[in-house]
């Protein structure tokens, strides 16, 4: 199962070092991670995704936690948040493509920031499985190159379980 850790750091030099390190000598792989400064000054939120059973990535939460610079560690994985990145993606796009490609650009809320003869480039932001999808729909254009972002990641504060919410809407059930 992959994890969301949100860990709040406070900026000193190696801390990341540290925590990355603390991943690598256990073996495990950070799929994502992204760094950025927190709501309050002197402090840096990291957003990780990382594979690992339960009982695995409990252990490495609380060895985070002992680290010398780690405020908080929460996995987000285990209540409701909200999750997004950003994805760069150049497409093959020549005249008789086009106005497909742009249609789907508008169903997926991307915005198109560079135009070229024979290409396209565009930018789209959400949760990672609509990434996905927009990458999906267009392979069979040709994807020149794909840039995305590590995902960041929010406790949300209504506490509203949007999957379930989700899994309501399409009659699916969703264990508790």
């Amino acid at each position: 199962m992959k994890h969301t850790l949100s860990v709040l750091v406070e900026d000193e030099s190696g801390a990341l070092s540290r925590i990355s390190g603390l991943f690598a000598r256990r073996g495990f792989n950070i799929e994502s991670l992204a760094v950025g400064p927190a709501e309050q000054k002197g402090v840096s939120r990291l957003t990780m995704v990382v594979a690992g059973d339960d009982h695995t990535l409990n252990q490495m939460t609380k060895q985070l936690s002992k680290l010398v610079n780690v405020l908080n560690v929460i996995d987000l994985s285990l209540v409701p948040s909200v999750e997004r990145e950003l994805m760069l993606l150049k497409v093959k796009a020549p005249a008789e493509n086009r106005s497909a490609i742009l249609d789907l650009v508008q169903v997926f809320r991307a915005k198109v920031v560079d135009v070229a003869d024979d290409a396209l480039t565009l930018e789209v932001v959400g949760d990672p499985g609509k990434l996905v999808a927009l990458e999906r729909v267009l392979e069979s254009f040709g994807i020149l190159e794909i840039a995305r972002t590590g995902r960041v990641a929010l406790e949300r504060a209504s506490g509203v379980n949007t999957e379930f919410l989700k899994a309501a809407a399409s009659g699916t059930r969703v264990p508790a």
